[in-house]
């Protein structure tokens, strides 16, 4: 019974810490890309859970070519991106258009 009481306090860490990287990608998208993408339910339906895993992949290589010449590409191109990379990662994916997921605020 021990053994299960733990096993279940590690998944339910292991759930708050996964939602905890997507509110922080949401609150990313909320600050850089809502002017140009609208709400977060309108940008991350502009892509699959997928498509959004393959713009992030190596460091979001393909999410920083489809900003090149933008007024994105500074912040694409900055540490701060860099740092919140797989938060938006995790937001984008968990709402993409094939989740069937929609984000509460925003």
């Amino acid at each position: 019974m021990k053994k299960l009481l733990t096993g279940l306090l590690i998944l339910s860490l292991g759930a708050m810490s996964a939602q905890a990287e997507i509110k922080k990608g949401q609150k990313a998208y909320l600050k850089q890309c809502k002017k140009c993408h609208g709400n977060g339910t309108k940008g991350a339906s502009m892509k699959t859970q997928d498509e959004w895993n393959e713009a992030f992949a190596n460091e979001g290589t393909v999410f920083k070519s489809w900003h090149k010449g933008t007024k994105a590409q500074k912040y694409v191109s900055g540490k701060k991106f860099k740092k919140y990379v797989p938060h938006l990662k995790d937001f984008l994916s968990e709402y993409g258009s094939d989740s069937g997921n929609v984000p509460s605020c925003g």
